[in-house]
């Protein structure tokens, strides 16, 4: 893996981390000496766009609690994050705002009853857009790797999407399995 290069494993961003701890981005990038960083750009209550409200199970008027967050690894920005909360889940929770939540989000989640059972994980590959290239720093031939996150409670039902954008030349995503 070369200086420029991250590699991204999912398992530790969707489990509640222990009372004390650092979020999981902050904790991952100060074990491998690096600084990882994140900004929450926006927050608040809002219409989802369809699929976002197709991938939480929610009826076309539904509203939903929005966060946007720029990741950052030594100070450069290398992933932008959108994450959607039905209103039943984060409304008037410090998921409507946009100071850092001590633990990450899943911690707070998990301490408001919602704890993953089940995530899906879907990835695409394309183009980045106008806006993407601003906010990521890239050109306009960029490719960025794209991650849907589903995450369902016990009873299999969604909680929280999230809709990742990577620049696709210096990620990779890891995934590992333990089979029987």
């Amino acid at each position: 893996m070369g200086a420029s290069e991250w590699v991204h494993e999912s398992a530790p961003y969707v489990r509640p981390r222990g009372e004390g701890k650092r979020d999981a981005w902050g904790e991952e990038a100060a074990a491998a000496g690096r600084s990882g960083g994140q900004r929450v750009l926006s927050a608040g209550e809002t219409s989802p766009p369809a699929w976002v409200a197709g991938a939480l199970g929610l009826d076309h008027d539904e509203r939903v609690v929005a966060r946007r967050r720029m990741i950052y690894l030594d100070g450069a920005p290398i992933e932008l994050t959108d994450s959607y909360f039905p209103v039943r889940v984060a409304g008037g929770t410090r998921l409507t705002g946009t100071a850092k939540i001590p633990g990450g989000v899943v911690t707070l989640l998990a301490e408001l009853g919602y704890e993953p059972s089940l995530v899906q994980e879907d990835i695409t590959a394309r183009l980045s857009t106008p806006e993407e290239q601003e906010l990521l720093l890239l050109g306009p031939h960029d490719p960025v790797l794209c991650l849907a996150r589903t995450t369902n409670d016990e009873a299999g039902e969604p909680f929280q999407f999230d809709f990742s954008v990577f620049p696709a030349t210096s990620q990779r995503l890891r995934y590992r399995l333990k089979v029987g």
